[in-house]
C-alpha cells in the first residue's frame, strides 16, 4: 500500500535525520517508489542530494575539530568525530579505485580511508602511524559505499602511542579491519 505523498515526505525527513547515509536508491526501496519520486520529494522538502548532505554534515563536524590533518588531506569524508574517542567516515568507491580486470577495489584505498580516520580522530597536532595490523575480509567493488568507524582505545602505550581500531563495512557487512598504533606528541588516555 502506497503512503500518501505528504506523509511520505514527513517520513523522508525523519528517515534522513536518523540515517544521513541513505542514497536515493535506498529511499526508493524503503518507500517502494521510483527514484524520480524520491528526487522530487527531496526537492519539495528542500533536502539536498546525498553528497551535499554529507558535505554539510562533514563541514559542521570538522569545523575546528580535527587537529592532526587538514580536511583536504583526509581520504574519504569524515562525517562524525569525537576526538580521542570515535569517528566515522565514508568513501564511495568509483571505477578509478578498482582493478580494471575484476572490478575489485585496490586495497590501498581502503587502507588510506582507515589510516586517515585513525589520524584524524586523535586530539593532537601531530599523529603518525607507527604500525598497523590489517585484515581484508571481503572484496569491495565500484559503486559500494564504505563506512569506516574508528574507536580509540583508552590505554596509552609507552612512547606516547595510542591504539585506534578501525572497522570498515559495506551495507553493514565487515570488509576491512585494522589496528593502528599511532605516535602522538602528547600523552593521552588512562
Amino acid at each position: 500500500m502506497r503512503v500518501p505523498k505528504q506523509e511520505r515526505q514527513q517520513l523522508l525527513v525523519k528517515l534522513l535525520k536518523e540515517d544521513p547515509f541513505l542514497t536515493d536508491e535506498d529511499i526508493a526501496r524503503h518507500f517502494s517508489v521510483s527514484i524520480q519520486t524520491v528526487r522530487l520529494d527531496r526537492l519539495e522538502c528542500h533536502i539536498p542530494e546525498l553528497r551535499e548532505r554529507l558535505k554539510s554534515v562533514a563541514s559542521q563536524q570538522m569545523s575546528g575539530t580535527v587537529k592532526s590533518m587538514q580536511a583536504e588531506e583526509i581520504f574519504g569524508e569524515i562525517i562524525d568525530v569525537e576526538l580521542d574517542d570515535k569517528a566515522i567516515s565514508i568513501f564511495d568507491v568509483q571505477d578509478v579505485h578498482v582493478f580494471k580486470r575484476n572490478g575489485i577495489a585496490r586495497g590501498h584505498h581502503l587502507f588510506a580511508q582507515a589510516n586517515s580516520l585513525a589520524v584524524a580522530v586523535l586530539d593532537d597536532d601531530l599523529a603518525l602511524t607507527v604500525r598497523s595490523s590489517l585484515h581484508f575480509q571481503k572484496p569491495v567493488r565500484a559503486g559500494d559505499r564504505v563506512v569506516s568507524r574508528a574507536t580509540v582505545r583508552k590505554e596509552t602505550l609507552k612512547n606516547k602511542s595510542t591504539v585506534v581500531d578501525v572497522l570498515s563495512t559495506v551495507e553493514s557487512e565487515p570488509v576491512f579491519s585494522g589496528e593502528f598504533q599511532m605516535y602522538r606528541t602528547t600523552k593521552k588516555g588512562g
